[in-house]
């Protein structure tokens, strides 16, 4: 999905490029090997879900985010080692975040990887918006289970037709 290289991955693990190479060869026989479903449709009820994670976020209320989360939710940063497992370990980053760029973000629905997604826009300095991060929800039940943030957006969202500028406003204008 990241389109990274070989050796950018052995660099992020610490491993060789042949132990990358052949990890990715068994990943690629065992999948070939299964009947895996390419990611389901959302139902309405998903939708609704991210539809209330889109519209806390976008006012930054940290309750109302936290409140979607199942209790034992993670969260996590490739390529950074950054992960959290918890409702209430999210909710402090999040809390932590309230004065950082994330503030007043706005999201465009896309998928990623068979899995429900976003692309992330954090208000410019000079007006309008700019990339931030690409966003996959994992989602089970009627709460969400896993956020996965790639902040690599300049690199990502070309190759999900995302807009590299964004007007002010709304993510309906992008």
């Amino acid at each position: 999905m990241l389109r990274w290289k070989a050796d950018e991955v052995a660099d992020l693990l610490d491993a060789s490029v042949a132990s990358v190479n052949s990890a990715l060869q068994r990943a690629r026989s065992t999948m070939d090997s299964r009947e895996l479903a390419a990611g389901r449709p959302m139902d309405d009820e998903q939708r609704k879900l991210l539809g209330r994670y889109v519209d806390a976020f976008e006012r930054y209320d940290v309750e109302a985010l936290t409140a979607l989360l199942h209790e034992d939710a993670t969260m996590s940063m490739p390529p950074f080692r950054w992960w959290l497992r918890g409702r209430e370990a999210i909710r402090g980053a999040w809390v932590g975040g309230a004065d950082g760029p994330c503030k007043g973000s706005v999201f465009v629905p896309v998928e990623a990887s068979g899995m429900p997604a976003y692309g992330q826009y954090v208000p410019a300095s000079g007006g309008g918006y700019k990339p931030w991060a690409l966003v996959l929800f994992d989602i089970r039940g009627e709460r969400i289970a896993g956020i996965c943030t790639y902040l690599n957006a300049d690199r990502l969202f070309p190759l999900f037709n995302l807009r590299l500028t964004g007007e002010s406003g709304n993510s309906s204008q992008f």
